[in-house]
């Protein structure tokens, strides 16, 4: 059964700091290339955060650049957004993605349940 489980969301004044986590189990880790998203109300879901599976690339939206990385430990199954100098307009739900391409064009994809980022003074 794959799950992928976010947690480390909250509230957080704007200049703040919040790490979040996603754990990974039921599916080969270390073999999918890992995302963060997020959606706020009212707008599309963007991708904020983007791993590869060996760790050796990342990529940021504009929007977050410089103030959020993404890390992983494949030992623990385990992707990090570390999200730091917090605006309001980062305020969203933050979703966990696991995401590889299979043969003949399919892909696999596995999303997490969400976690809430709430940014105000």
């Amino acid at each position: 059964q794959v799950q992928l489980v976010e947690s480390g969301g909250g509230l957080v004044h704007p200049g703040e700091s919040l790490r979040l986590s996603c754990a990974a189990s039921g599916f080969t880790f270390s073999t999918y290339t890992m995302n963060w998203y997020r959606q706020a109300p009212g707008k599309e879901r963007e991708l904020v955060a983007s791993i590869k599976s060996g760790a050796t690339s990342t990529n940021f939206a504009d929007s977050v650049r410089g103030r959020f990385t993404i890390s992983r430990d494949n030992a623990k199954n385990t992707v990090y957004l570390q999200m730091n100098s917090l605006k309001p307009e980062d305020t969203a739900v933050y979703y966990c993605n696991a995401h590889r391409r299979l043969l003949l064009g399919a892909v696999s994809d596995y999303w997490g349940q969400g976690t809430q980022v709430t940014v105000s003074s």
